[in-house]
């Protein structure tokens, strides 16, 4: 007969934290929201410690490089996507790693023969008004001249007029070497009174940008996530099939960590890449793996040696797993078991296993509530695909701004990799969704105010770090009725669009 779990299956929403003592020192700026990436053993130092706990999802429509850097920026990690070529997910790591700390790979390229709707075209795509020209049109191409606003009329000009003839060219433009400092870019930017400065290397080849606008956000960002030579620290999914072929090639552009992207991670076929993984790097080459929700699973993982474990079976707004094959369980019980479970693991062996919320997070609140229940951090798809940074197109629908958003199982992204069983490469049914989610802007300002909330919830708790909020917190569960209780009721609320006086 099969076996029976004794208790139900829950979820975030039906779990509260209950208020502890705070001291006069529970105050937000008080709060440390550093917490470990990967494994380490008691009394050592994690070789990658994040200073806020969210990572992106491994997802077409999430991970990108631009999310990554700006994810980077405010203390997170991303883990770019691996449902696309090998040489595309290098080339996207690439642009992470060359993106050093003030200097930036342009992404806004333009041919000289191009025309002007050409460049309205790519601002509209890239939201950018610095356009680099160059004899190829790409980020390392010859520098020939720059298109800014100031270089164009829309309302006087035909579209059709090519941008040599309307560009600032190079002769014309203030340079500087690559080899440059950061410092030294900023004071030329300052004495010039430039808004940016192009970075050519010797043959006269576009390297970067350093912008006057990155001077103040440099300084407004000091939980950077930076490695050793001042690069933003960058993750990269891999599948169970070719990482012998990709794992070396993320590795060469100069990924920080790695992730196995599965639907389901309780099985030989992640046993065998992480093997693979350390028979050929050792420990060196840090890597998670998923996604699992009980103690069973994560004990295979951590004992594979696994770097962290990612909880969670069909809990994503995109993802029907659950509805499709009738696996899962509530994100909040596999969450519980599975961070038990890693307790004792510490407890038997002294290496410590961080674990990995994914999936269910829909408020701001789950953050903390995942982090009280024990997670190290979250990894949040629907959440990041809603900013700016994000790859997918942002469109109008009904007259509000939204952004595409799909799951990594549904027809669109095709990733036979994540969700097969091992046997052909066809995609036989979906397990996730095509969708839209609304528009939240830039991401600095979204998670600013996600974790300003957390950072609020910690105090409540009595706790200025996540390890003590797990110690302190008290979690009681709550019913259907309360729930509604939590939110407005009982009220006429004024509608938004009320007039003033």
């Amino acid at each position: 007969m099969a076996y029976f779990f004794p208790e139900a299956s829950h979820t975030f929403n039906e779990y509260l934290l209950v208020p502890g003592y705070s001291s006069s020192s529970c105050i937000p700026e008080n709060v440390s929201l550093d917490t470990p990436l990967v494994r380490f053993r008691k009394g050592e130092k994690p070789a990658i410690t994040m200073h806020i706990p969210m990572i992106s999802a491994i997802m077409q429509a999430v991970s990108g490089d631009r999310l990554a850097i700006a994810l980077a920026k405010e203390g997170g990690v991303s883990f770019i996507y691996g449902s696309q070529t090998i040489e595309d997910e290098a080339k996207m790591v690439a642009n992470v790693k060359r993106h050093k700390a003030g200097f930036v790979v342009s992404n806004s390229n333009i041919r000289p023969d191009q025309t002007l709707r050409d460049i309205l075209a790519l601002k509209e795509k890239t939201g950018h008004s610095t356009v680099a020209v160059t004899d190829d049109g790409s980020a390392s191409g010859r520098l020939l001249g720059i298109v800014t606003s100031r270089d164009y009329r829309v309302s006087r000009m035909d579209g059709s007029e090519k941008v040599e003839t309307f560009m600032t060219p190079l002769e014309k433009l203030i340079t500087a070497p690559e080899g440059t400092t950061l410092k030294e870019a900023n004071d030329i930017i300052w004495d010039h009174k430039l808004n940016s400065l192009p970075i050519i290397t010797k043959d006269g080849r576009l390297s970067s940008f350093v912008f006057r606008k990155d001077y103040d956000q440099h300084k407004r960002n000091p939980l950077e996530m930076l490695d050793s030579q001042k690069r933003f620290v960058v993750g990269a999914g891999i599948n169970t099939r070719d990482y012998a072929e990709r794992v070396p090639a993320l590795l060469q552009v100069g990924a920080d960590v790695l992730c196995i992207d599965s639907s389901e991670g309780f099985s030989e076929w992640q046993q065998r890449t992480i093997a693979w993984i350390r028979e050929n790097y050792g420990e060196s080459v840090k890597v998670g793996a998923g996604n699992v929700v009980d103690r069973e699973g994560f004990r295979f993982l951590a004992e594979c040696g696994a770097d962290f474990v990612k909880v969670g079976i069909g809990g994503g707004s995109i993802c029907i797993t659950r509805e499709t094959k009738g696996i899962g369980r509530g994100q909040a019980t596999a969450l519980i078991d599975v961070c038990k479970a890693r307790d004792e693991y510490f407890e038997e062996t002294g290496i410590y296993v961080p674990v990995c919320s994914d999936g269910g997070i829909v408020h701001d609140h789950h953050i903390s509530l995942a982090l009280a229940m024990g997670a190290d951090f979250v990894m949040l798809g629907r959440y990041f695909a809603r900013f700016d940074e994000s790859p997918s197109a942002k469109v109008n629908v009904g007259g509000t701004l939204m952004k595409e958003y799909w799951g990594e199982g549904s027809n669109r992204a095709r990733n036979w990799q994540r969700y097969d069983l091992g046997g052909d490469k066809k995609l036989h049914f979906e397990e996730g969704v095509d969708s839209y989610v609304p528009y939240a802007g830039n991401l600095s300002d979204g998670v600013r105010l996600t974790l300003s909330k957390v950072r609020a919830t910690m105090c409540n708790c009595g706790a200025l770090s996540i390890p003590e909020l797990q110690q302190k917190a008290r979690l009681t569960l709550v019913s259907s009725v309360s729930i509604v209780e939590g939110g407005a009721h009982d009220v006429v609320l004024k509608t938004v669009n009320e007039k003033n006086g």
